[in-house]
């Protein structure tokens, strides 16, 4: 029996029909045509999915929809401002080459905008740790940690939009 699941996405509210069983990436990608997010394994294992959930980065393939009642989902859509301009980290994913096939990277960067969020100057190691979830075939992962500590230096005031 399908249930009403109302939640914040991306800064604005919305309501979706779910089976109890169903995963947010099946409604974030199905009825709300949100495919930013993508799904790798299904098995929690790539942090391909990974979304933020008040803040906190989840894997997505993992969260049953029902449990995001009332709560602030961010996709790698919502990180752009309403003119539709890339988040400082996106920008400085692309400026540090941390964008490659591009399969990772959603999930990669909001793993990185929950991080900043908590810690807004973090070490290499705290990065590479935080990372560590997620999984990136062409880079290599220097330039992406390059990124992210990219990021943490550009100007305040763009971290309230996952940095």
């Amino acid at each position: 029996m399908a249930h009403v699941v109302s939640f914040e996405l991306n800064g604005r509210q919305v309501s979706v029909q779910a089976e109890p069983w169903a995963r947010l990436i099946d409604v974030l990608r199905g009825p709300l045509g949100h495919t930013g997010t993508k799904e790798g394994c299904g098995e929690g294992e790539c942090g391909a999915c990974t979304v933020l959930v008040d803040g906190a980065a989840i894997n997505s393939c993992l969260f049953p929809v029902l449990e995001v009642e009332g709560r602030s989902v961010t996709t790698i859509e919502g990180l752009r401002d309403a003119e539709g301009r890339l988040a400082a980290l996106q920008e400085a994913f692309v400026e540090e080459g941390g964008v490659q096939c591009g399969f990772c990277s959603p999930g990669m960067i909001l793993t990185a905008a929950a991080l900043l969020l908590r810690t807004p100057h973090p070490t290499e190691a705290e990065i590479r740790e935080e990372l560590a979830g997620n999984l990136c075939r062409c880079t290599g992962y220097a330039q992406i940690v390059e990124a992210v500590q990219a990021a943490a230096t550009r100007a305040p005031g763009r971290e309230e939009r996952g940095a």
